[in-house]
């Protein structure tokens, strides 16, 4: 791959220029973009969901532990990150950095599998929205339909927000975002408050015995999962106030709130049910234990409350990652990846409207794809697209400080040498430990036993992707991604 031998940007090709009529417009502030990115990762459906699972399959009472390390890591690659953000002045997120650091084919690779892994992620978790939405309407005695129409009318929902301006989004994401957190501050509270549980507050997280019990790798997995999103702040440079501090800020805010948030909620979700009994209740009831413990502590009115915000926290997931697709795809087509007309601006929201349709094309024909096949919209479809966005946007996470460590061998005026070098070269460190403990686990991730046509299935699409980068930087050589 080719490496630039100059840390100055280079300028945009005639053609390709990102005009200040073809920017996206928008005032976000650090609370708008926080709330976009931690809604993004959905923290009541990490507590009801890879939480239960992270302790059944994984450490058990040792689990909240590994929100810890993978906070640890990802603040680290922070570091790097946000020091390179003044030295990007794009939006584009991933790509932009690995473009600035590796090389415009590289960048290009990158783009592929970041958009690849934003635009599964999103259609998979109709698998989960469709169904979630199906029980709660059957509950309250509502008709039983297929899972696929409630998940249709979810998508139309998502259209018509991505459609708009990005802070009537970002408006919607807030009340969801405040509401799930909320009930699972409320559960944590009651918790606290009834003395840690019917046997204490647990040990495991400080434990070396129960930390490094069962499977830590795989505990350690779905950690790594529960962060997917936080990354993203940089997507939303355009629309951000004075994002060179706007950018940083929101990043660390983001990281630090949804890793405190998971460490301190799953650990008084093991302690409200007891140590002792929590991987035997995990296993047994994975997806129903947060909505039990609830109504054991805040009663029947605690249950409904949480299974209706479950819904919503899904949603507020899906359309945060289709306003991210929505703008990688904007800003390619902005520097002469894609086609031009999915960089204009809809001239009354300033939102990337057009680039929003694409978006939504591409989730309508997989969620109908499966529909046709026949896919069990959890199991398979949602396991299978969620198999190629963990690995996807931790592979994006490596490239990125590779990405900065090159960067900064060549450019001195970026700050201390920890910023530039020693932080980034550990989170790289860790981020590389990630990767492989995901490839170890990737098979169980998608429902097989040992490596077999999906997990192949999975890192081919991925490795395609990249491959894309050279092919289309040869193809459109006036296109620029900085």
């Amino acid at each position: 791959m080719t490496v630039h031998t100059s840390a100055a940007p280079q300028p945009p090709a005639t053609g390709t220029a990102h005009a200040a009529g073809s920017r996206l417009r928008g005032s976000l502030g650090v609370s708008g973009i926080v709330f976009i990115v931690v809604a993004a990762a959905s923290p009541l459906g990490v507590i009801g969901g890879p939480v239960p699972l992270g302790i059944a399959f994984g450490n058990g009472a040792g689990f909240p532990f590994a929100f810890v390390i993978a906070t640890a890591v990802l603040l680290l690659f922070s570091v790097g990150f946000t020091t390179m953000t003044r030295f990007v002045p794009t939006a584009g997120a991933f790509y932009s950095y690995v473009d600035k650091g590796l090389g415009r084919s590289a960048g290009l690779g990158a783009a592929f599998i970041a958009l690849l892994a934003y635009l599964a992620l999103e259609a998979g978790v109709f698998g989960l929205f469709g169904p979630a939405l199906a029980g709660l309407v059957e509950s309250y005695g509502g008709p039983a339909l297929p899972w696929w129409v409630w998940a249709a009318a979810g998508f139309a929902a998502v259209v018509l927000f991505g459609y708009r301006n990005i802070e009537l989004s970002g408006k919607v994401l807030a009340v969801l975002l405040l509401a799930e957190v909320a009930i699972v501050l409320a559960l944590d509270a009651a918790v606290i408050f009834s003395g840690g549980g019917p046997e204490g507050f647990s040990t495991g997280i400080v434990s070396p015995g129960q930390i490094l019990s069962g499977a830590p790798g795989f505990g350690i997995l779905f950690a790594i999962l529960s962060f997917i999103g936080f990354e993203a702040t940089a997507v939303f440079r355009d629309e951000a106030r004075d994002p060179d501090r706007t950018i940083p800020r929101a990043t660390y805010i983001s990281l630090l709130s949804i890793g405190g948030f998971y460490t301190l909620s799953s650990w008084l979700l093991v302690s409200g049910v007891g140590q002792s009994k929590v991987v035997e209740e995990s296993t047994a009831n994975p997806g129903t234990i947060l909505q039990t413990t609830t109504e054991a502590y805040l009663g029947a009115a605690g249950g409904h409350i949480i299974a209706l915000l479950f819904v919503t926290s899904l949603f507020a997931c899906i359309l945060s990652f289709h306003n991210i697709a929505s703008r990688y795809i904007f800003q390619l087509a902005s520097r002469g990846v894609f086609a031009q007309p999915l960089s204009v601006p809809h001239e009354r929201f300033g939102s990337p409207a057009r680039a929003s349709l694409a978006a939504a094309g591409v989730v309508a024909v997989l969620n109908v794809a499966a529909v046709l096949l026949g896919l069990d919209p959890i199991v398979e479809f949602y396991t299978w697209l969620g198999g190629i966005s963990s690995v996807g946007i931790v592979l994006l996470l490596v490239l990125t400080s590779v990405a900065v460590l090159a960067f900064f061998a060549r450019q001195e005026r970026g700050g201390s040498t920890w910023r530039r070098r020693t932080a980034p070269a550990l989170g790289l460190a860790g981020l590389l430990l990630f990767v492989a403990i995901i490839l170890q686990n990737l098979p169980t991730l998608v429902g097989e036993e040992s490596y077999g046509p999906f997990s192949f299935g999975v890192l081919a699409l991925l490795v395609l992707a990249f491959a894309a980068g050279p092919v289309v930087a040869r193809a459109r050589p006036a296109a620029v991604l900085h």
